[in-house]
């Protein structure tokens, strides 16, 4: 938590190197390691002579080492120059580890650091993403200014990185050079800006905190991105949602209007708004008021008047879409594990929701109060300060308040706090009871605090007020003394409110002087008693009396109240106290103390007339004697609700550096078409529909209706996939219109050959704009584009993929100001043909140029495609990615039952490499039932299924008997979800039931795939980065000739065979079968007797199990 300058940590870097420096601390030898006279010189000489091997082994030793004396907290800095050598290492390990080093020490040791700085450049361009984002950490951790256009020059390359890891250590190399060298701040926006437009959720978080480092002020780059953080929200990482949860509170306090106006401030537009219903209104206006308002009518008030008063009032508030949209997407977050999360969008709904919507945040607020101390701190402050305004939200759970035994005494002073927040006429007495418990604890400053508690809850509802007065009054004869001066003093606050009622409380207090020895009680029993010296005119002397006796002895407060005292009795008893008085005051002229002395001298001039008293002395009895106001009992909580809650200075109570204040509600709402992003343009620039038909340039393929509706189906096919967590969907036009601009603009800026393909197709649709459509092929594309989910099972990757566009989709649905498209919409709406018939390969208006190669919601061609089908005829097109038949189909089974364990019935499994006929996303699976007994077997079926989430059964039925030596083979289906997880099972007969396992060899969770080498390049190009895995293999000659490399590949995996024009590279291609995504294998042999194994895939774990599996298969011979 901090004043809006979180603590955001570089997770993908870090953890890295956390779990290096795990690795590295069980490799040093215990021997020595905590010895407190160990020779650390001897043992960095060994190091470094390690490091100057010429084995990489011993260099990876030495740096894994390394590493582990950083994790423990060691000094490693001596060693600087032995590893800054190592920078250029070929070892991609090494060379991990040498920037996890120089990231630590580049800062201390510039000097070596900048010797290097060529090898970081250069680093900055190596193939692996890796090398290229710890080169830009370590560069940005030189600070020198010397380097700044270095860094300028390496942040600007970065941000244009194809890989989001890069681009996210982009974001944060931004924040260091900016507090390096603050004049490159209008070049830093301008990377910002580029960032921020970004659609990779890893990015999002890093670029948000950039911006709220460098630019918080430029509200301006928010608008256009406002809809795709909105929706990014839920899949960025839960740091970055902290960050940008608080970025976008502060944007809704500068955009909407507030929604806390009393009159008519919940009529929402019916545009994607449904109220929360968990919590009272509070702070709104019951119907009735509302009724009696409307029938209020001035007598001479004319109808037309009337009329504009009734309009005025219809026309007081409807919530922004954008509003809401922030609202609804940020609700799903309450659920999070991370605390901070949580803690950010209690905050936003506190901030910026309706006061109907606040309360669905306190179920999830209470439930933090489950974690450990210090986040319990933070939750309760944040509580506490809520419930001073609305203690209807908390009530419901007073009893997660109560004050455990075992809770420190920070976490139960706060607790106490809630709990008078909460306290009313209905649960007082029980809460009453509850702080008797709290008095007896053993923690005393607990006991105190709960005293202090009982004198709240006493000022606050009056009808407790004596029940707690005798309470108090009870704990006068405690044995701890702490406890009983807390209840003087709390006792004394309550006696000013009605102090002619309690003479004997007062008697009985003064009896305690002569045990009390807390100055604050001893000094509050006297003010007492000097306030009420003429209810007791016989005890106040006497006290006097003996307060004198020890007057030097008192501490420096006391003393105070006992001149008081003493001025007080000598102007309304002089005749027996005079004397007394004079000879207080004769003491305190001579003591140590300076306030002692002026008070003395300032009471003497008041009250002992004499020549030269002026003209205060006449009133000194009404100065002394005035009636003093009663004390306000007021909670410590109440002034901090100025501050955003969930930051340092709400926390502290005081305005931290770096606070950015949370502005006040705009009287009127700012343009919202600021957040709209031009939709036909860019429509229009992705859109090849000129392209697909070169060879007949007198007619166009599409007419302007079809096309809209094209892209109004197919997305609104998309935003039904994405699985909001609101669940509402808008109307198709506006999800049409704005997916495909959303998707556009994003995917724009995020390469640019993929700018310079769409500027090359805008110019080409717009030159072939005036040529005539052709009816009959535009009903072709017409019939296509209503088929949704008949092949949703063979396009690629969808789901994971493509989650990026599909959620701003989503996002862009909710605008309600887009007129344009709408009424297009409508017009086309009357040309849709309901037919729904088999897919045409030619819908190219639905397609975003993603760098993921089928990341589509619908199923149409990826964008790579589009420059083969440029010259093709349209009446020869055929679909270039297919399942085809599978190379190879091994026979091993494997066993699922063993004879001795299923009591005679054995069970084996095998995988037929064929699709399944139970579900398109299920991988088929054939199990062998053998009877090895001379009985019958009966009624075998599947019974109890435990399978992990998302994983599903189709199993065989009921078999009602087997014959003894009989055998029988059945089908059964299994999602595995693209995992190797095991499904487990029990096999089931009319007597027993024995529990099974089914694992698959990652191999059997693909399909093969038959494309040409062409594609595969261009879908290869597009996977890289992230996407990439590979390994060198090295065997014998004659085990790289094709035959063998085909014949070991597909007995490991269902992949299919695509053509290659070259000898020394073999490719295959397949799918995953639940998702679609594309798994693409090369095996490219190098001179001698290695070759190189690489695979590319979005389903990066597959990926690297595949690789794993066959490295073995391709290098044994």
């Amino acid at each position: 938590m901090s004043s809006n300058s979180f603590a955001y940590s570089e997770q993908s870097g870090g953890g890295e190197a956390t779990e290096l420096g795990q690795e590295a601390t069980s490799t040093i030898s215990p021997s020595g390691a905590f010895g407190l006279f160990s020779s650390d010189l001897k043992k960095n000489e060994d190091l470094k002579q390690m490091l100057e091997s010429n084995k990489d082994s011993a260099k990876l030793d030495a740096m894994k080492r390394i590493v582990g004396m950083i994790a423990k907290g060691k000094n490693a800095s001596e060693l600087f120059p032995a590893v800054v050598k190592n920078v250029a290492s070929k070892n991609i390990e090494i060379k991990k580890l040498v920037y996890v080093y120089l990231v630590r020490y580049a800062e201390e040791q510039q000097d070596l650091a900048l010797l290097s700085i060529s090898t970081f450049q250069r680093a900055l361009k190596d193939p692996n993403q890796l090398i290229r984002a710890s080169a830009l950490r370590v560069l940005s951790s030189i600070r020198v200014p010397i380097i700044v256009p270095i860094m300028m020059l390496a942040i600007k390359e970065a941000s244009a990185d194809l890989s989001p890891y890069v681009r996210k250590n982009a974001a944060h190399a931004i924040q260091k050079l900016y507090s390096l060298d603050p004049e490159q701040k209008e070049m830093l926006i301008e990377v910002i800006e580029k960032l921020l437009k970004d659609k990779s959720t890893l990015v999002a978080g890093s670029v948000v905190m950039a911006f709220e480092e460098v630019c918080p002020d430029r509200i301006d780059l928010i608008h256009k991105n406002y809809r795709k953080l909105c929706n990014l929200l839920v899949d960025v990482e839960e740091w970055g949602q902290v960050v940008i949860i608080h970025m976008l509170t502060r944007y809704a306090r500068t955009q909407f209007v507030s929604p806390w106006k009393e009159r008519g401030r919940e009529r929402e537009s019916q545009a994607g708004s449904t109220l929360s219903a968990q919590s009272p209104t509070w702070g709104l206006i019951s119907p009735t008021e509302d009724g009696l308002e409307d029938d209020e009518k001035n007598f001479y008030d004319s109808d037309d008047d009337q009329k504009e008063k009734t309009d005025k009032r219809k026309k007081s508030y409807t919530m922004d879409p954008d509003h809401r949209l922030l609202i609804r997407n940020t609700k799903p977050l309450l659920q999070s594990r991370n605390a901070a999360v949580v803690m950010a969008v209690a905050q936003l709904y506190w901030h910026i929701s309706p006061k109907s919507e606040v309360g669905i945040i306190s179920k999830s607020l209470v439930r933090l109060l489950r974690s450990n101390r210090e986040v319990q701190y933070i939750v309760l402050q944040n509580i506490a300060t809520m419930s001073i305004q609305r203690k209807g939200m908390f009530e419901p759970y007073l009893k997660s308040f109560y004050v455990r035994s075992t809770d420190p005494t920070m976490i139960k002073t706060l607790k106490l706090e809630i709990l008078t927040n909460l306290a009313n006429e209905a649960n007082i007495s029980t809460l009453l009871r509850e702080f008797q418990t709290y008095v007896k604890s053993q923690d005393k400053e607990f006991a105190a605090a709960t005293i202090q508690t009982i004198g709240r809850c006493a000022t606050n509802i009056s009808e407790v007020t004596d029940t707690c007065l005798n309470g108090l009054v009870c704990l006068l004869s405690n044995r701890d003394e702490i406890v009983v001066a807390e209840s003087v003093v709390v006792i004394k606050k309550l006696l000013q409110m009605q102090p002619a009622q309690h003479g004997e409380i007062i008697k009985h207090m003064a009896k305690l002087l002569d045990s009390i020895t807390v100055p604050v009680a001893r000094a509050s029993i006297l003010w007492l008693i000097g306030e009420n010296c003429e209810r007791v005119p016989k005890i106040a002397p006497d006290v006097l009396r003996k307060m004198a006796k020890g007057f030097t002895s008192e501490d420096d407060l006391v003393k105070l109240q006992i001149l008081n005292l003493g001025a007080k009795l000598y102007l309304t008893n002089s005749k027996q106290t005079k004397l007394l008085t004079q000879y207080i005051l004769n003491l305190g002229k001579y003591d140590q103390n300076y306030d002692i002395r002026d008070r003395t001298r300032f009471i003497r001039q008041l009250i002992v007339p004499n020549e030269k008293s002026g003209a205060l002395s006449k009133y000194a009895k009404k100065i002394f004697l005035a009636q003093k106001p009663a004390p306000l009992l007021e909670s410590p909580f109440k002034d901090r609700d100025h501050f955003q809650l969930g930051t340092l200075s709400h926390t502290l109570n005081t305005k931290a550096t770096g606070y950015l204040e949370l502005s006040n509600w705009p009287e009127v709402a700012p343009d919202p078409s600021v957040r709209n992003v031009e939709v036909i343009e860019l429509a229009k620039e992705w859109t090849p529909a000129g392209k697909a038909k070169k060879e007949n340039p007198a007619k166009k393929f599409y007419s302007e209706s079809e096309e809209e509706e094209d892209s109004s189906d197919s997305s609104s096919d998309s935003d039904s996939e994405s699985g909001s967590a609101s669940g509402e969907q808008e109307e198709e036009g506006d999800s049409s219109d704005d997916s495909s601009e959303d998707s556009s603009s994003e995917h724009k800026s995020d390469s640019e050959s993929a700018s310079e393909v769409g500027n090359k197709r805008t110019a080409k649709r717009n030159s072939k704009s005036k040529r005539k459509r052709d009816s009959e092929d535009g009903e072709n594309e017409n019939e296509k584009s209503k088929t949704s989910d008949s092949s949703n099972a063979d396009s690629s990757s969808i789901e994971e993929s493509s989650s990026d566009s599909e959620s701003e989709s989503e996002s862009e649905s909710e605008s309600e100001s887009r007129k344009v498209t709408k009424e297009k919409e409508k017009k086309t709406k009357q040309n849709i043909n309901p037919l729904t018939k088999d897919v045409s390969l030619l819908d190219l208006d639905d397609f975003n140029p993603v760098s993921t190669p089928v990341a589509l919601p619908t199923p149409a061609l990826s964008p790579s495609l589009i420059a083969d089908l440029e010259g093709l005829n349209l009446s020869t097109t055929s679909s270039v990615i297919t399942v085809s038949t599978p190379v190879f189909v091994p026979v091993k089974t494997h066993v699922l039952l063993h004879r001795m364990s299923g009591k005679g019935l054995a069970a084996h499994y095998f995988f037929p490499r064929q699709p399944c006929i139970f579900g398109d996303k299920m991988v088929s699976v054939q199990i062998t039932l053998n009877n090895t007994t001379d009985r019958k077997i009966e009624n075998i079926h599947i019974g109890g299924k435990r399978l992990p989430v998302g994983m599903q059964m189709h199993v065989f039925n009921t078999i009602e008997s087997l014959e003894p030596e009989g055998s029988i083979t059945v089908s059964m289906g299994i999602d595995f979800c693209d995992s190797t997880q095991t499904a487990s099972f029990q096999l089931c007969t009319k007597d027993d039931c024995f529990n099974v396992n089914i694992q698959p060899p990652v191999g059997e969770l693909l399909l093969p795939v038959a494309m040409s080498e062409k594609d595969f390049k261009k879908e290869q190009g597009m996977l890289t980065g992230m996407n990439e895995t590979s390994t060198v293999i090295i065997a014998a000659p004659q085990n790289f000739t094709p035959s063998v490399i085909l014949q070991k590949v597909v007995n490991v995996a269902n992949v299919g065979v695509v053509p290659s024009g070259q000898d020394h590279i073999h490719r295959f291609a397949a799918k995953t079968v639940h998702s679609g995504s594309l798994m693409l294998v090369t095996v490219e042999l190098k001179e001698g007797s290695t070759a190189q194994l690489i695979i590319n895939t979005e389903k990066t774990v597959i990926g690297s199990v595949l690789l794993r599996e066959l490295k073995p298969v391709l290098s044994q011979g």
